[in-house]
């Protein structure tokens, strides 16, 4: 049993790479996750591409504007979600993960907009989600509170790629961070 008021040590950092937004109609195309502490040493790292049939990608793409704007290696990544990781493989080997690496300990789930990404798990994963703490970190609120409270912006590339996009979210969260370290000593 997960102790609910234990102090988290360690984050993990999950991304989603989906055929859309709606978690009841669209799939999962692509995980990654990373453990990190809270200074942001890596601990682990995982990524799969999950098994979709190419049919079911392709229709649901076309269905959602944002994909025409996805990198130029589309096409490849649609290939490769044919021959990817089954789902259920994929849950396992994360519930592994976090088993692994967090025990009893609360396991945060971290990263840009992750409501929508827990949605995903809670939908597709369900046995990750038992796993999961109810509490997560959203970089994106932080984003919220820094455009509108300092004007601050974090630039960041759009790759939509899941590994590249944990990474952007940790160097997110160290600027804001650092920015308001430095702020708070002037």
């Amino acid at each position: 049993m997960i102790d609910k008021h234990a102090i988290p040590t360690k984050l993990i950092w999950v991304d989603l790479e989906m055929t859309g937004l709606d978690s009841e109609k669209d799939v999962i195309l692509e995980v990654a996750a990373e453990i990190t502490d809270f200074n942001f040493k890596t601990l682990a790292t995982y990524e799969a591409i999950v098994q979709q049939p190419a049919d079911v990608v392709l229709d649901r793409m076309q269905k959602n504007i944002w994909w025409k704007d996805y990198p130029a290696n589309r096409d490849e990544f649609i290939q490769k979600t044919a021959t990817g990781k089954p789902s259920q493989q994929v849950e396992q080997e994360l519930s592994a993960l976090v088993q692994e690496h967090f025990g009893a300990e609360p396991a945060i789930l971290a990263g840009n907009s992750i409501y929508n990404d827990r949605n995903f798990i809670r939908q597709w994963w369900p046995q990750l989600d038992l796993k999961l703490h109810y509490r997560m970190l959203d970089v994106s609120s932080l984003k919220v509170f820094m455009q509108g409270r300092y004007g601050v912006e974090f630039e960041k590339k759009e790759v939509h790629r899941a590994f590249d996009d944990i990474q952007a979210s940790i160097a997110e969260l160290q600027y804001y961070l650092e920015w308001l370290s430095d702020a708070s000593h002037k």
